[in-house]
């Protein structure tokens, strides 16, 4: 694709378009929140398995992933609420700084019934020289239970961030 003449790659594009799009997020439905960044989300997996290069294959990886991560991203995004992202934000930093490793700990939101546990894995120094735990979580919604697996540095300011690879 080209503008007066000058090249720009089509990934950049749809990353642009992305960005855009979820510039309005904060007055979003929960729903839709979740669908703009799951759809965030699926386009980076997407490009990191289309490869470094361009061409098609890349473009058809990013639009899949997209695509996928919407899809998932709304089905979460409708049923997690504010104060279920709430507890379970609070109890994953908790658990992070003071749960020893392999401690499972829990949140649970009576209003909704969705829940959740955290499990901390042992600390380590990252590359970056950043204090970082790899971590388990569940998140329970109606009965139905997905895991996911991350890592989380400690930032200056005390607090955890999910560290992005």
């Amino acid at each position: 694709m080209s503008v007066f003449n000058i090249a720009i790659p089509r990934t950049l594009v749809a990353t642009s378009l992305i960005i855009s799009l979820s510039m309005p997020l904060a007055s979003c439905t929960k729903q839709e929140s979740g669908t703009l960044l799951g759809a965030i989300g699926g386009a980076v997996v997407g490009s990191a398995i289309g490869g470094k290069g361009g061409g098609t294959g890349k473009v058809i990886a990013v639009a899949a992933g997209t695509l996928a991560g919407a899809y998932i991203g709304s089905e979460i995004g409708k049923s997690l609420d504010k104060a279920d992202r709430q507890a379970m934000q609070q109890q994953t930093q908790y658990s992070l700084e003071k749960s020893q490793s392999g401690q499972l700990s829990t949140w649970h939101n009576p209003d909704s019934g969705n829940s959740g546990t955290i499990t901390p894995q042992p600390a380590y120094t990252s590359a970056k020289d950043e204090y970082c735990r790899e971590y388990q979580q569940t998140v329970t919604v109606g009965g139905k239970t997905e895991t996911a697996y991350g890592t989380a540095c400690r930032q200056p300011d005390g607090t955890w961030k999910i560290a992005t690879q």
